[in-house]
């Protein structure tokens, strides 16, 4: 939680914005942090770019206002501008603050329990995922006790592109969305099974919609095969995922099909424990 003491400290510290700032106030409260964390609640709630003009249209607040904290947003690193100059996305400690509340949160051991269970049923390497960037990140991950595996800790990151959770986010995007998330990730090969093309990708992603999963199929490292399927959420599109990997040896794409009634049914106790109607034991081991 570091990262979330550091902001809010760093927020107080910042001069008071203006009393023209009162329609925002009404919602989010009458401090300056309040008002730039509503500021930045209406950022995140939308999937479109937002320019200048456009939260001005959103909040209704004077363009000097908005003007004056999304620059002490950008300042305190928890927004960027984007290539043209004129769109704002997420900054790097804003993803980080992001992170850390995932990895830290209180629902961290009935998760890993619902992991543990999976592991136990499937006997292979499970892990929970989020989309950090272009980049998928393991919040949580299980072992099989099978000697031969694929060693990936929590916190390990893979490309968005070549990973089974990447492409079951990506299908969640508008096509637009994609565009923008790829310009700035190249689709690097990692092996002779890498999709490198933005149309194949594409078409890629519309069967992963279609089927509800996705697989990668050695598409980041040799001898591996992962099978993802989102973590439903009631409130609209999910940036978690949950993940059954293997050696090719031991789970081939038609067994990873088998598995998936229960790997659908751990993302759907993931999904309750996330919206409270769900409380497994705490793992302790």
């Amino acid at each position: 939680m570091y990262y979330f003491l550091e902001f809010v400290y760093s927020l107080t510290l910042m001069k008071t914005v203006h009393s023209h700032e009162s329609t925002l106030s009404e919602s989010s409260g009458d401090t300056p942090a309040l008002r730039l964390f509503a500021l930045l609640e209406v950022i995140a709630a939308s999937s479109q770019r937002h320019s200048l003009q456009s939260l001005v249209d959103e909040t209704s607040l004077p363009k000097p206002t908005v003007h004056r904290m999304l620059q002490q947003l950008e300042s305190a690193g928890m927004l960027q501008r984007e290539g043209d100059g004129r769109h704002y996305g997420t900054g790097t400690r804003l993803r980080r603050l992001a992170e850390s509340l995932l990895f830290n949160d209180s629902h961290y051991g009935a998760r890993h329990a619902v992991l543990r269970r999976l592991v136990e049923e499937v006997g292979e390497s499970c892990n929970i995922t989020a989309l950090s960037g272009s980049e998928v990140i393991y919040l949580d991950r299980v072992e099989t006790a099978a000697p031969l595996r694929f060693y990936l800790r929590a916190g390990s990151r893979v490309p968005v592109h070549c990973s089974a959770s990447g492409k079951v986010m990506l299908a969640q995007m508008s096509p637009a969305q994609r565009r923008r998330l790829l310009a700035h990730a190249p689709l690097e090969r990692y092996t002779d099974k890498t999709i490198t093309a933005l149309d194949v990708l594409e078409r890629e992603v519309g069967q992963v919609r279609r089927d509800g999963y996705a697989l990668d199929n050695e598409e980041f490292l040799p001898g591996l095969l992962c099978i993802a399927v989102r973590v439903p959420d009631a409130g609209g599109p999910s940036n978690l995922c949950i993940a059954i990997q293997a050696p090719i040896m031991r789970m081939s794409a038609d067994k990873a099909l088998q598995w998936l009634p229960a790997l659908k049914a751990s993302a759907l106790a993931l999904s309750r424990i996330d919206a409270g109607t769900d409380h497994p034991q705490k793992d302790t081991q």
